[in-house]
């Protein structure tokens, strides 16, 4: 019991005095190394003695010997320093943002609005950090940020719970979304009011209860109500099911870049409030991943 009493004392000084000792074989030679006095050093390895439970060193007129227990403890001793001073690089690395894993979420509106070449551009300056990536509508976002399933989310909303904060990333202009078979194709621009009689496609109200109600809204104010078809979890539902002739819809304009064919987009008449996004994270996070990543889109 002593023994491992004895050992559970053990400093990483200790060891690193003993391999200062036993490379330079020479108590003033590696005090001097060490920036100490030999005293000091002579205790310390008396210490060390004590504490592993063996002679390390011979001392005698001829100088300074490893003994066999020594010879033994050293490759030990050297690869716990290694370890050690790997483990705190480490910690230095992800404490600087230099290492890490970082779990992004995303709207599909984003892929077509630079989140790639951001990504890329991110990674290559932060080699070390894993980014993971999961496609996700707005309130799953927010559910999975609440639970720390996320780290960061890029969300179509502002409106988020009180452990949430966010900042804008962007603003772009909402499109009218069309069959290319549609009448209204034809035009260059489209009045709301032209779309009062169609049936609508919208995204669905479970999945981002704001920005349904944003797209009503924006109906409302111009007369009418949206005479709903069908709602789709994911924009790219609501322009794919647009694009087989089963409705219209009112879509951020970066779908216009998605390549799904059969499907047009035109500019509304009217001067509306665009689409936005907005990161989003929990506000009792550290995140110095999340600040190097968003810092990283601003350089951008």
């Amino acid at each position: 019991m002593e023994t491992h009493a004895a050992t559970r004392s053990m400093e990483f000084r200790h060891l690193r005095y003993f391999i200062a000792l036993a490379e330079e074989l020479h108590f003033g030679r590696a005090a001097e190394r060490l920036g100490l006095t030999q005293p000091p050093l002579s205790v310390a390895i008396q210490q060390l003695e004590a504490s592993v439970g063996a002679r390390l060193f011979d001392r005698d007129s001829k100088g300074v010997r490893l003994t066999p227990a020594g010879q033994a403890f050293r490759a030990s001793a050297q690869g716990l320093l290694d370890r050690a001073e790997d483990a705190c690089a480490l910690a230095r690395e992800v404490q600087a943002g230099e290492v890490g894993r970082l779990r992004l979420g995303f709207v599909g509106s984003t892929l077509f609005n630079g989140l790639s070449a951001w990504l890329q551009a991110f990674q290559t300056d932060h080699p070390k950090v894993e980014v993971v990536v999961v496609e996700l509508n707005s309130q799953d976002q927010i559910d999975a940020l609440l639970g720390e399933e996320l780290d960061l989310g890029l969300v179509h909303t502002d409106r988020l719970p009180p452990a949430l904060a966010s900042q804008p990333l962007y603003t772009e202009p909402f499109l009218a979304c069309l069959p290319a078979s549609h009448p209204l194709a034809a035009r260059d621009e489209i009045p709301l009011a032209a779309l009062s009689d169609q049936p609508f496609i919208l995204f669905s109200r479970k999945g981002s209860p704001d920005y349904h109600a944003r797209i009503v809204e924006i109906c409302r104010q111009h007369g009418f109500y949206p005479r709903l078809q069908h709602e789709g979890r994911h924009w790219l539902s609501v322009v794919s099911l647009v694009s087989q002739g089963l409705g219209v819809s009112i879509v951020p304009a970066a779908f216009q870049r998605a390549g799904i064919q059969g499907a047009v987009f035109r500019p509304l008449a009217e001067d509306i409030e665009g689409s936005a996004v907005f990161a989003a994270w929990r506000a009792d996070s550290e995140g110095v991943l999340r600040r190097k990543l968003l810092a990283a889109r601003e350089a951008r």
